[in-house]
C-alpha cells in the first residue's frame, strides 16, 4: 500500500536547497475543471436519462450509491481521462469529484469499481433498448427549436478486443478478433446513437432494421423534419434505398465500382488522365458526371454521381447513389457527400480522446453499456465546446485539447461552515474562456 508521507525519491536539489515532495496536500485535485463539466452534466441530465432506463433490485433503504450517481460518475471519470473503472478506487475520495456529485469534499465517498462493474452487468436487452431511445431524445432535446433538416452520418467503427467476450468476431480485414459498432452522427457532431454488433460488414436487412428503430424514435419527437442520410458503401444495398424511398428520406450514400458502372465513365477516365499528363504540375485533375443506372438487386435506376480524378498517385473513380433534387454533381460530391468525412473525425474523438473502444466486459449487453457510457461522456465534452466563442480556436479544439487546458487543473479545496473555497493556480491560462463558457452553459439546451 502507498504511504503518502514517504517522500518522492531521486529528486535534485534547487539551488542547492534539497527538495521533499510527499503525496500529503490533503484536499487537493487534479481535475478543476471538472466542475464546469458538472454544470453540463446538470442542463443535458444524461445521467438522470440513463438511470430511468434501468431497474435498480436493490433494497431501497439499503442503498448508499443510486444509479444515476454512479452513472454521474462514470460519466466525469471517462471525460476527465479515466477510462479505467479501476480508478475509481482513487477517484472516490476525489474532492472536485464529490462535490461534481452533490456532496461535500467532507462527505462520505463515492463508489468503487466494483459497484461500477455491478452497474455495467445491471441492464438487459430491454432496458438497453430503453437508452438508446433515451440517447435519441437527449439530441432531440439538445436543440432549441425544431429543425427544418438534419443529416445523419451513419459509419461503423472496428473495436479490436482480446478476450472471451460475447459477440466477438474474427475480421480478416483487420486480422483481429473484435467488434464492429454502428454509430451515428448528425452533421454538427452530435452524437445520436452506436449499436454493438460482431466484426462483420452490416447486411442491408440489419441497417432497415437499425434505421426503422432509429427513425421511430426521431419521429417521435419531430414528426415533420427533414431527414437526410449520408454513408459510404456499406449502406448503400437495396433495403436501405427501398426504406428511405418508403419513409420519405433523402439520401446520398457510396457505390462500390461496378463493371457496370465503369461503361458510365470509361472516356471521361481517359480524358481526365489525358488533361493531368498533359500538366501534372497544376496538380489533380477532376471532372464529374451523372447518370441514371442500378445495380440487378435494386428494385429501380438511380441517379449516380461519378468523381473522376488522376493525379500522381493514378486514377481513382468513386460513385455515389442519391435521391437529392440540386442540379450540380461536383456541388452533390462535394458539399454534401464528402462532409460525411467529418463523422470519421467524430468517431476519432469518441475512441481515441474518450476511449470508447474499452468494451472488455465478458456480456455483450455490459458492452453495449459502456458505449452508452462513452457516448455521455462525448455529450459533455461535447457540451463544453459548443459553449465556446464560435470564431475561436476552441471551438473547433480536439476532446483532448480541451481536457488538458480546461479540465486538468489544479486546485486546492477549503471547506468551511457556510462555503467551499475552491483554489485555482493563478497562472491557469485558461481563466477567461472558463468564465465565458460557465456563461453560456445556461443557454445550452432548452
Amino acid at each position: 500500500m502507498n504511504d503518502p508521507m514517504l517522500p518522492l525519491p531521486g529528486l535534485s536539489p534547487v539551488s542547492v536547497k534539497t527538495i521533499v515532495a510527499k503525496f500529503d496536500g490533503g484536499l487537493l485535485s487534479a481535475d478543476g475543471g471538472i466542475l464546469v463539466l458538472r454544470e453540463i452534466e446538470q442542463r443535458l441530465r444524461v445521467a438522470d436519462r440513463m438511470a430511468s432506463c434501468i431497474a435498480d433490485p436493490r433494497a431501497p433503504d439499503q442503498i448508499t450509491h443510486g444509479l444515476a450517481d454512479i452513472i454521474r460518475f462514470r460519466l466525469l471519470m471517462i471525460a476527465a481521462g479515466y477510462e479505467d473503472g479501476n480508478d475509481a478506487n482513487t477517484l472516490r475520495g476525489d474532492p472536485m469529484f464529490k462535490m461534481a456529485l452533490d456532496l461535500t469534499p467532507s462527505d462520505r465517498e463515492l463508489c468503487s469499481q466494483s459497484t461500477i462493474s455491478r452497474l455495467e452487468n445491471l441492464p438487459d436487452a430491454r432496458a438497453l433498448l430503453r437508452m438508446g431511445r433515451a440517447m435519441v431524445n437527449l439530441y432531440c432535446e439538445s436543440f432549441h427549436a425544431v429543425p427544418k433538416r438534419i443529416v445523419l452520418d451513419i459509419d461503423d467503427t472496428f473495436d479490436a478486443v482480446h478476450g472471451g467476450q460475447q459477440l466477438r468476431l474474427f475480421n480478416a480485414h483487420y486480422d483481429e478478433y473484435g467488434f464492429q459498432p454502428i454509430v451515428v452522427f448528425d452533421g454538427e457532431g452530435r452524437f445520436i446513437t452506436a449499436v454493438l454488433r460482431p466484426a462483420r460488414r452490416p447486411g442491408g436487412k440489419e441497417i432497415r432494421a437499425f434505421l426503422r428503430r432509429l427513425l421511430r424514435a426521431i419521429r417521435a419527437n419531430w414528426p415533420k423534419t427533414e431527414i437526410l442520410l449520408r454513408g459510404d458503401s456499406h449502406y448503400c444495398g437495396p433495403e436501405v434505398l427501398d426504406f428511405c424511398r418508403a419513409n420519405g428520406l433523402d439520401f446520398i450514400l457510396g457505390v462500390a465500382p461496378t463493371t457496370t458502372l465503369r461503361k458510365h465513365v470509361g472516356a471521361l477516365e481517359a480524358d481526365v488522365k489525358a488533361r493531368y499528363e498533359a500538366a501534372p504540375k497544376q496538380g489533380k485533375a477532376r471532372r464529374y458526371k451523372e447518370f441514371y443506372d442500378g445495380a440487378a438487386s435494386w428494385s429501380r435506376v438511380e441517379r449516380i454521381i461519378a468523381r473522376v480524378e488522376a493525379g500522381a498517385e493514378g486514377p481513382d473513380t468513386r460513385f455515389v447513389v442519391t435521391n437529392l433534387k440540386k442540379r450540380n454533381a461536383r456541388a452533390l460530391y462535394e458539399d454534401d457527400y464528402c462532409r460525411r468525412g467529418q463523422a470519421e473525425n467524430h468517431i476519432k474523438s469518441w475512441k481515441t480522446h474518450l476511449a470508447a473502444d474499452r468494451t472488455s466486459c465478458t456480456k455483450a449487453s455490459a458492452n453495449q453499456l459502456r458505449l452508452f457510457l462513452h457516448a455521455g461522456a462525448y455529450w459533455l465534452v461535447w457540451g463544453l465546446r459548443v459553449s465556446m466563442p464560435k470564431r475561436s480556436m476552441w471551438r473547433v479544439a480536439q476532446f483532448d485539447t480541451l481536457r488538458l487546458r480546461l479540465i486538468k487543473i489544479a486546485a486546492r479545496v477549503v471547506e468551511m461552515k457556510t462555503m467551499i473555497r475552491v483554489h485555482l493556480p493563478t497562472s491557469c491560462p485558461g481563466q477567461d474562456i472558463l468564465r465565458y463558457a460557465l456563461a453560456r452553459i445556461p443557454r445550452l439546451v432548452t
